[in-house]
């Protein structure tokens, strides 16, 4: 299996995450509304350490998560991808979207899921993913079912109660 770098939509273009990736990750880890549905504001050592944990992620699995910027500007627009995950009591494959706030709204999260399902699916060969997230969360959710993901039940993690949703490879249409 060949590690997908980068990737892009019409509107994104994803790159692998770096370590030089650190300053923005803090701007959008220290955004209350972005951080909100996201296990709340990180400091800058949390920060370091949660991209520590997903570089160690790349390493391991060859794919991970990815920065994502506006193909127009290079503006930094939001972080997602794939990551090994214990949820609901078991072990999964997670596909993850977060956008910067000043992103909201304009379909983009639907273009990274969509982008991260065909990685996933079509170069990875995984056979399903997960994705949850807290149950008042409606946009998130919105996404999951725009990309095919059909809900599966409600969990608690991280002590909140959360939704999981599920999509399998040959449920995946790609749009």
């Amino acid at each position: 299996m060949e590690s997908i770098i980068t990737f892009h939509t019409d509107r994104l273009t994803a790159g692998r995450l770096r370590v030089e990736d650190l300053d923005e990750l803090c701007r959008m880890h220290h955004d209350p509304s972005v951080m909100a549905t996201l296990g709340g504001i990180r400091s800058d050592d949390q920060t370091q350490q949660f991209l520590r944990e997903n570089l160690r992620h790349w390493d391991l699995y060859g794919y991970g998560l990815w920065m994502f910027r506006a193909r127009a500007d290079g503006r930094f627009v939001g972080r997602g991808g794939l990551r090994h995950v214990h949820v609901g009591g078991h072990d999964e494959v997670e596909f993850a979207y977060a956008l910067m706030a000043a992103f909201w709204g304009r379909g983009l999260a639907t273009d990274m899921a969509e982008a991260i399902l065909t990685v996933a699916f079509e170069h990875l060969g995984l056979a399903d993913l997960v994705a949850f997230t807290l149950t008042t969360n409606q946009a998130s959710r919105r996404v999951m079912e725009k990309v095919g993901c059909t809900f599966e039940r409600d969990i608690v993690h991280a002590g909140q109660p959360h939704v999981l949703y599920r999509i399998k490879r040959e449920a995946y249409v790609r749009a």
